[in-house]
């Protein structure tokens, strides 16, 4: 099995939306995990976005990378430009880095249709990554 970790700013949205979907097409395959530079806490929006494509992350918890320090990595995925640019050196050895920018839903301002159209389009995209992904590398 392989280990994979997502990582992003603040572990609560993009992170959390790539860890499910990698969850559901990488089903036993690999050990997913998910962390953040910080940690925010779940963004509900995030919840709300995946469940509505049938995919449950409501147990997931938001983690700091330290917390995940003593597993050997297969890849490390980063999901947003500040984890990517701000990852610890430290803690790179032999994982494959792969790096893909997605836009920050919950940083979308505007009326509740607006902001629900930019979760869906960034779920959307993960989605896509993810699955693209396990066909590649599991």
């Amino acid at each position: 099995m392989k280990n994979i970790l997502v990582v992003c700013a603040g572990n609560s949205c993009r992170s959390q939306i790539a860890h499910g979907y990698l969850n559901y097409f990488g089903f036993k395959k690999a050990n997913i995990y998910s962390a953040g530079l910080e940690k925010h806490g779940i963004e509900p929006r995030a919840i709300a976005t995946m469940q509505e494509d049938g995919i449950n992350i409501k147990e997931h918890t938001s983690n700091l990378i330290e917390e995940y320090r003593h597993i050997d990595f297969d890849f490390i995925i980063s999901v947003c430009d500040h984890a990517s640019e701000n990852f610890p050196t430290d803690f790179i050895t032999k994982n494959v880095i792969i790096h893909h920018h997605f836009k920050d839903p919950a940083a979308i301002k505007g009326n509740n249709r607006q902001i629900h159209d930019a979760f869906e389009n960034t779920r959307i995209e993960i989605k896509d990554f993810c699955r693209r992904f396990v066909r590649q590398y599991l």
